[in-house]
C-alpha cells in the first residue's frame, strides 16, 4: 500500500472514529465499536509516517490529500 493512501485513510478514518466515541460514551455505552476504528486509523497512520521515507511534516498534508484524490480521479 503506497504510504500517501494509507495517511489519508487513516486519518479519515481517526477523524469518523471521534463522534463516534462522543456518541458511545453520551449514550453510556462502552466505545467498543470507535475503539477498534481508533486503532485501525493509529495503525494506518502510524504505519505511513513510519515507512515513507523522512516522514510527513504537517504542511505537507493538505497535499497528500490532493495527490490521492487526484490519483482516483
Amino acid at each position: 500500500m503506497d504510504t500517501d493512501l494509507a495517511l489519508v485513510i487513516g486519518l479519515v478514518v481517526l477523524g469518523l472514529s471521534a463522534p463516534s466515541i462522543v456518541s458511545a460514551i453520551s449514550d453510556g455505552r462502552a466505545p467498543r465499536t470507535a475503539m477498534l476504528t481508533l486503532v485501525i486509523g493509529g495503525g494506518l497512520t502510524l504505519y505511513a509516517l513510519t515507512q515513507k521515507p523522512g516522514g510527513y511534516r504537517i504542511d505537507q498534508v493538505p497535499e497528500v490529500f490532493i495527490k490521492v484524490i487526484a490519483d482516483f480521479v
